[in-house]
């Protein structure tokens, strides 16, 4: 930076830093100094750096007596989160300076949890400070009074932007950002992030209307590197299966009784409580350890995150609806139950410890399975080098912009041609062209060709004089109550009978219930008495209790950590740091069949219970495995092989038939992306599923009706009834492609697929063996219970697993053994 970091700052700030013993680090300095220069600034910091201060400092110079700004005078600064927790938590920390300071600055949070008369109270007279999500401002810009509202907004900071920049959510922030832009043209923005893997990327997404170069790029000072460790099992062996990690569970405890508070993540809502079970049956001194994921009841989720916040926990085992930003600083220990799937995701976890940056924070993976422990061991290599990793920008969804489109037309009416040019703005619409523009204005005025002749879809109308408006005023009510971009299952609410909300369970795993069975939820055991108005009512159970499972993608194997892992099984100079059963896993791997190398792809065929299956070691996640599954299925059947099924992990695929796979290439020519793809995804699932969620998006499918709700099988009875109306008379519909772009990019991960195929051609290692190998009892484990949520089966899945890989690690042929 110039010269202007050295900035000085009012009285007041300096006075508050100096009486706690701190000093402005030069990153906060330097945020000030770019809104002095009129930049907009993006901050790369630690964890612990004080970057939300520094997002927010430029505001409270403002408010600063020498800084001219009066309360009252509406919003100055818009503060935007992807979690409604991190914004009350960032209320909460900034409250402390604001109030010693003696700063006449109003703050308040603004979520789907906000009661509807402060919403009301806050169009008419705003706060200071607000404090919300995306979602939340794209409801905001629907009304009249957004004009006024934002007209005189001077900044808005944006935490943890990896979080949800390159996604649905980001492409509906970026369109906001626009709108914002468009009613407050001197509006300054700030983005805040401890593990963006590319700033220059993000910068981009960041800068209005592409000027990369109103963005000025804040490094922050660095800070202790992290402390991380691989928890192994004390005596017994690295598991071959499972994800849940449950051998851990009593030196977890352990661990929870050395620490002051223990902070426990896992992959999944449902692991959560299956962890948070096991935790809670191991507690022989009624430790208080309590659990939180974004299921569970707003109530429930605030007495948690208070209780961690006045340091009365012992321990919490939560999701990812914790893992950002979070600021608890007497979390002394963070552990990553299974595997983290990337370095930035597991970096922003392990910074919730300590939260402090002169002090190491501390964290401990604890690997499910063999392929895990790897995994774990290549990211603890990436955070010690400081190596970050995350998705890529794609363009932005045109089910989003539909969305947005009826969002400004609740507003005001709209000129076409103003609003595609604020439309553009954004980065990840700066693609959009006249031609597609006029399809999504169609399709949100009629609903398109197919539909048009139906009243329900006309929502917006062109007047005389060019603008678009409402066909009706009630169109506004049913967008804002429909409005957003989380697509869940349909969800129930769980209630005593008093009326007290413990969260919500899906509408399929409830239809699974009937009074008198039980179930575990919020950390209790649970007895159903009935099933009334999409509420599930229950009362306390002493009875053992099966756990709800959540349906929604994977967390998705960061290519980064794939390349890494692949990496390290060639690397025998690096086996001398693995645990012994690991190192000779693949020490027979390689002495049996061969290891797979960077570059090229392994293929092992082998006989096994009556049938021939071929396993690929393909690296790719579990999306992009499934998707290769059933493509590959499907060749086989054309090729008269009989296959029977297959089973996917985030490394490997196995496949069986009835008949061996002599060569493996045929079911693997890139030109399967051209034929057998588009067939398959045309009439599967997946490209159901897609459509679902970009026509509840949309606007084209209303899941809430004033006084009424659709279920979830209405609102897919209606999706699919439009699905194939659709695809009969207008295949080239804008949902369809809509659907089409999120089905490759999300649900088939096409992307790692198309590269895997183009790399196999001629780099095809295929092995032919007489029995499972060791590399594939991972894999071969978990036939059978595909569906099952992850951790369900572990004790089963390590009983079948000892007897697979006594087979697999033999190291004479078993007909020798047999004689």
């Amino acid at each position: 930076m110039n010269p202007a970091a050295d900035i000085a700052l009012p009285p007041e700030i300096e006075a508050w830093f100096a009486g706690r013993g701190w000093r402005i680090r030069r990153h906060q300095r330097e945020m000030q100094a770019a809104h002095s220069a009129g930049k907009h600034a993006l901050l790369v910091a630690d964890t612990g750096a004080g970057k939300t201060l520094a997002g927010f400092l430029p505001t409270l110079v403002d408010f600063c007596p020498s800084g001219g700004v009066q309360p009252g005078e509406g919003l100055h600064t818009l503060y935007i989160s992807p979690l409604k927790a991190l914004a009350h938590d960032v209320q909460r920390n900034l409250l402390a300076p604001v109030q010693e300071m003696g700063l006449p600055i109003r703050i308040e949070t603004r979520s789907g949890d906000t009661p509807s008369d402060r919403r009301k109270r806050q169009i008419g007279k705003p706060p200071d400070i607000l404090l919300t999500t995306p979602e939340s401002l794209s409801l905001l810009l629907s009304y009249p009074d957004s004009f006024q509202l934002f007209a005189g907004l001077r900044r808005v900071v944006i935490d943890e932007v990896h979080a949800f920049a390159t996604g649905k959510r980001g492409d509906l922030l970026a369109l906001a950002l626009s709108r914002l832009q468009a009613i407050a043209p001197d509006m300054q923005r700030a983005a805040l992030s401890a593990t963006v893997a590319s700033p220059e990327a993000f910068r981009e997404w960041l800068a209005p209307w592409g000027d990369v170069d109103s963005v000025t790029v804040v490094e922050g000072e660095k800070g202790a590197p992290p402390e991380v460790e691989i928890l192994l099992p004390r005596e017994e062996r690295v598991p071959w299966g499972g994800h849940a990690a449950i051998w851990a569970i009593p030196q977890l405890y352990e661990e929870i009784r050395r620490n002051r508070t223990t902070l426990v993540f896992t992959n999944t809502r449902f692991l959560a409580e299956y962890i948070f079970r096991n935790l809670w049956d191991a507690n022989e001194d009624n430790l208080p350890i309590a659990i939180h994921h974004g299921s569970l009841s707003v109530e429930a989720r605030r007495k948690v995150e208070g209780a961690m916040a006045r340091g009365e926990l012992r321990a919490l085992v939560a999701t990812a609806s914790l893992d950002l930003g979070v600021d608890w600083g007497d979390v002394d220990c963070v552990v990553q139950m299974g595997a983290p799937k990337g370095s930035s995701r597991l970096l922003q976890r392990i910074g919730r410890a300590n939260h402090r940056l002169d002090q190491p924070s501390r964290a401990i993976l604890v690997p499910g399975n063999r392929f895990e422990f790897l995994e774990a061991t290549a990211a603890k290599d990436a955070v010690d080098e400081g190596r970050r990793d995350g998705e890529d920008f794609r363009p932005g969804g045109l089910d989003v912009l539909a969305q947005h489109v009826m969002a400004c037309a609740c507003a005001a009416p709209f000129d076409e041609n103003a609003l595609l040019a604020e439309i553009r703005a954004s980065l990840p619409y700066a693609w959009i062209d006249e031609t597609i523009w006029q399809r999504v204005l169609n399709f949100v005025a009629t609903g398109g060709y197919a539909l048009k002749a139906y009243d329900k879809f006309r929502r917006i109308t062109r007047d005389t004089d060019g603008f678009w408006r409402l066909t009706h005023p009630e169109q506004a009510q049913r967008h804002r109550m429909n409005a957003g971009i989380i697509v869940d299952s349909e969800m129930l609410d769980v209630r005593f009978r008093n009326g007290r909300s413990l969260g919500k369970v899906e509408e399929r795993f409830a239809a699974s219930l009937k009074p008198g069975d039980t179930f575990q939820f919020a950390g209790l055991d649970l007895e159903v008495e009935q099933l009334r108005d999409m509420e599930l009512v229950v009362r306390a159970s002493r009875r053992g209790a099966m756990i709800p499972s959540y349906s929604g993608l994977r967390l998705p194997l960061s290519t980064h950590l794939a390349d890494r892992v692949q990496a390290m099984l060639t690397d025998r100079a690096g086996w001398a740091r693995f645990p012994d059963d690991v190192r000779e896993w693949l020490e027979v791997q390689a002495w049996r069949s061969h290891l797979p190398a960077p570059g090229r792809l392994l293929v092992e065929s082998f006989p096994h219970g009556g049938r021939e299956y071929t396993a690929f070691y393909t690296f790719t996640g579990w999306n992009a495995n499934q998707s290769l599954g059933m493509l590959i299925t499907k060749r086989m059947e054309d090729r008269g092989l009989m296959p029977g099924g297959f089973v996917a992990n985030d490394y490997s695929l196995a496949v069986w038939g009835l008949k061996k796979v002599e060569d493996p290439a045929p079911l693997l020519s890139p030109e399967i992306l051209n034929h057998e793809f588009v067939d398959w995804v045309q009439d599967s699932y997946l490209l159901r599923r897609a459509f679902r969620e970009v026509a509840v998006i949309s606007g084209l499918v209303e899941r809430q009706h004033p006084g009424k709700r659709k279920t979830g099988r209405q609102v897919t009875f209606s999706t699919d009834l439009i699905y194939d109306v659709l695809r009969k008379y207008e295949p080239d519909h804008v949902l369809i492609e809509a659907a089409w772009a999120d089905a490759r990019a999300k649900m088939t991960d096409i992307g790692r697929l198309g590269d895997l195929l183009d790399r196999a051609v001629g780099h095809i290692d295929h092995v032919q063996l007489d029995r499972v190998s060791p590399l594939a009892v991972p894999v071969m484990v978990m036939l059978g219970r595909e569906s099952l949520p992850q951790g369900s089966v572990d004790d089963e899945l390590l009983l079948e697993a000892e007897t697979l890989a006594g087979a697999a690690m033999q190291l004479d042929p078993l007909e020798d053994e047999e004689e």
